[in-house]
């Protein structure tokens, strides 16, 4: 009896398996969501839409972008996490709320081994910005006046924990200075507040500043950016490891099958050479830097341990 229990059990796992190798086959079937933990209307929203639209194109299914924001990204990887590895929910933009969240945000309930990653598609550049009025009209004006008047200067930020807050405390850090940091729900409702002189600077995405009446004084980047050729980047202003841009991709919950896998990272790398994704990538400022899926989840560890170790140097873990 026993041994025809075995049997049986045997057969039905082998139905299952195979049931769920012709559905993995035959994906999609059916509509994607892809979750984006930011609000919409920033650069990181924008260039997700792009994607997911292209990527529709490839998959032949609609991919659905639902803004999931707040508590740095998340509320929206907390969904991601916990929805079924089946390939029809997948979480799109930067890996701050991987890399960074878990040591900045109570009651994470995941770490930066609880995904699948198919493909990186862009890099969010960010910078400090002022008002096209602001009396400061170079970076190295700001600085002096910061050191002059400690704690003095406010800049506005995406949130506690995002790549701009670290980036901007690391440069005070780095040059002996202090800021007043004004957290915001990301950089749209963020800008209004710099452009109408509620604060004295915003650390931002180029992304999302580019078309505002707004000047670029330094740039979080290993060189400096194509679009800004004048503009200096932090190590040039001694920074000695500047944090690095804001690394955007696909996500998968953990556990999605092998095909599913295969089947999105292809759709994503078409979609990266698309006219209407790299259009919009050049628009904002960003810069297309396609990763696979190992390429990306390898980069992502080693963020993950590199902020780990930002966030405690700087004070900022939560306890």
């Amino acid at each position: 009896m026993k041994h025809l229990c075995s049997l049986a059990l045997g057969c039905s796992l082998a139905v299952v398996s195979v049931s769920i190798d012709a559905h993995a086959q035959n994906y999609p079937t059916r509509p994607i969501e892809m979750i984006i933990p930011w609000v919409a209307g920033g650069g990181v929203d924008i260039v997700g839409r792009a994607m997911a639209n292209a990527m529709s194109g490839e998959l032949g299914q609609n991919v659905v972008v639902l803004n999931r924001d707040g508590a740095a990204g998340t509320i929206g990887f907390n969904a991601l996490a916990t929805a079924q590895p089946n390939g029809y929910t997948l979480g799109g933009g930067p890996t701050t709320p991987v890399a960074n969240a878990p040591f900045l945000v109570k009651n994470v309930r995941y770490d930066v081994n609880s995904f699948d990653y198919v493909c990186q598609y862009f890099e969010n550049v960010f910078s400090i910005a002022v008002r096209e009025d602001s009396p400061f009209k170079t970076i190295q004006e700001l600085i002096a006046f910061a050191k002059a008047n400690p704690g003095k200067l406010t800049y506005g930020h995406a949130g506690p924990g995002t790549i701009p807050h670290l980036a901007a405390e690391n440069l005070a850090e780095a040059l002996g200075i202090q800021f007043r940091h004004v957290p915001f729900r990301g950089d749209a409702p963020m800008i209004p507040a710099l452009l109408s002189g509620e604060v004295d600077f915003g650390s931002t995405a180029l992304a999302s500043i580019r078309a505002q009446k707004a000047r670029v004084l330094a740039v979080f980047a290993d060189k400096r950016h194509p679009n800004w050729p004048n503009v200096p980047i932090a190590q040039e202003l001694g920074v000695k490891q500047s944090v690095p841009p804001g690394h955007n991709g696909i996500f998968l919950p953990k556990g999605a099958p092998d095909a599913v896998k295969k089947r999105l990272e292809t759709a994503c790398a078409n979609a990266v050479k698309s006219e209407s994704v790299r259009k919009t990538i050049e628009n904002v400022g960003g810069l297309i830097t396609y990763l696979n899926a190992d390429q990306f989840r390898a980069q992502t560890v080693a963020d993950y341990d590199f902020k780990r170790d930002l966030i405690r140097r700087l004070g900022l873990e939560v306890k």
